[in-house]
C-alpha cells in the first residue's frame, strides 16, 4: 500500500542545553543579542526557517550526501538527483536553470511547557492558549494555576516574586510529554505566562579572547539570551507529495555511495549512487522519515547559535500524525 500523499505530524521536542536563536543583531535591552519571539505574544520560539535548514543539514550527513545539506555551486552544488531522498523532501536549487520545490513545510517550534523554579521545586508552566493548539480546551483564572499530581499539597505556587492560589481543577498533556514533568506541571492564565518565561530565559554574559594575548578584549563585553534545559516545544510538519509529472519518492533503506573517479579531462569528481551505500539502519518510505532522521540528530549537532559555548542540542521526545 502506498503512503499517502499529505500527512501533518506534529514533533514534540526538549531542549538539553540552553538553545540560542538570534534575532539577527544586537538590540537595545536587557541584553545584547535576544532571541526571536512571537511578535503577539512575545514568547519565544524557534523559527521554522532555522529548523529546516539544520533538519536538512542533519538528513544528508545521516544519508552521507553531503553535498545536498546546503545551497552550493558547480561541483558543491545539489545533486538534483531523482533517486535522492534528500533533494526529493527538501528541493534542490539548479543555479540559473531554477530548481524543485521541496514536498515538506516545516512550521515554528514552539512553546509548551516552561521550565521555572519554585518553593515546592522545578515545576513546567503552560497556559490555555498553548494547550489549545492541542485541541485541549481549558480555564484558568488570570491570579490562579491549576497543578498537576505531583503538586497537589501546595495550596499555593511561590515562584519567588509571584504567589499564585491553586484553583480547582486538572488539565490534559499529549502522551509524549514525560512522566516526571507531567507530575509537575502547572497551568497558568495566558498572561501570567509569558511574564513567568519572560522573566526566567537564561541570560549569560560572554567576552571576546584577544588571540595575541590570551586575555579579554577591551569592550567586548555582551550578553545574551537562551531558551533554558527542559523546555518542551512542538512543531508541525505538513507532507505535500503530489507530484505532477510521475515523481515518485525513493523509497531508501541504504546510505549514498560515494566514489572519487576522474573526468575526461583527468580532473577528480565524485560519483555519487543513491541507495547503495551502507545499510541506513531504517526506510525511509516518504518525505517525513527524512525529517524525522534529521531531528533525531540535533540531540547530538545542535540548532541555533552558540554551539562552541555548549549550546543547542534537542532531543526528539515524540511524534504523532494530527487528524
Amino acid at each position: 500500500m502506498s503512503e499517502p500523499i499529505y500527512r501533518q505530524q506534529r514533533f514534540l521536542l526538549m531542549t538539553l542545553d540552553p538553545v540560542h536563536v538570534g534575532t539577527g543583531g544586537y538590540r537595545l535591552g536587557r541584553v545584547d543579542l535576544s532571541i526571536v519571539r512571537e511578535p503577539g505574544t512575545r514568547l519565544p520560539k524557534i523559527p521554522g526557517t532555522s529548523l529546516s535548514g539544520a533538519i536538512r543539514q542533519f538528513a544528508a550527513m545521516r544519508y552521507e550526501s553531503r553535498r545536498c545539506a546546503g545551497m552550493g555551486e558547480g561541483e558543491k552544488s545539489h545533486c538534483r538527483d531523482g533517486k535522492c531522498p534528500v533533494c526529493y523532501t527538501f528541493g534542490y536549487i539548479r543555479g540559473s536553470e531554477g530548481g524543485q520545490s521541496g514536498t515538506v513545510s516545516i512550521g515554528d517550534a514552539r512553546l509548551l511547557l516552561f521550565p521555572v523554579y519554585s518553593m515546592a521545586g522545578p515545576v513546567w508552566v503552560t497556559s490555555p492558549s498553548a494547550l489549545r493548539d492541542f485541541a485541549i480546551e481549558v480555564k484558568v483564572g488570570d491570579d490562579a494555576v491549576k497543578v498537576a499530581s505531583g503538586l497537589a499539597n501546595h495550596p499555593h505556587l511561590n515562584l519567588g516574586w509571584l504567589m499564585l492560589k491553586k484553583e480547582e481543577g486538572g488539565f490534559d498533556l499529549p502522551d509524549a510529554v514525560p512522566a516526571e514533568i507531567k507530575a509537575r506541571a502547572v497551568l497558568a492564565s495566558d498572561k501570567v505566562f509569558s511574564q513567568v518565561v519572560n522573566s526566567n530565559l537564561e541570560v549569560r554574559t560572554s567576552v571576546s579572547i584577544n588571540p595575541e594575548t590570551g586575555a579579554a578584549s577591551d569592550k567586548a563585553l555582551f550578553t545574551y539570551e537562551a531558551l533554558p534545559r527542559a523546555a518542551l516545544l512542538w512543531l508541525d510538519v505538513i507532507q505535500d507529495d503530489f507530484q505532477p509529472g510521475g515523481r515518485v519518492f525513493p523509497i531508501t533503506d541504504k546510505k549514498c555511495k560515494v566514489e572519487k573517479t576522474t573526468d575526461e579531462t583527468g580532473a577528480d569528481k565524485k560519483r555519487y549512487t543513491h541507495n547503495a551505500g551502507e545499510p541506513l539502519g531504517e526506510t525511509w518510505s516518504m518525505p517525513l522519515n527524512v525529517v524525522r532522521a534529521g531531528l533525531r540528530l540535533a540531540e547530538h549537532l545542535g540548532i541555533g547559535g552558540m554551539g562552541t559555548r555548549g549550546f543547542g542540542r534537542v532531543r526528539l521526545t515524540g511524534d504523532w500524525e494530527v487528524r
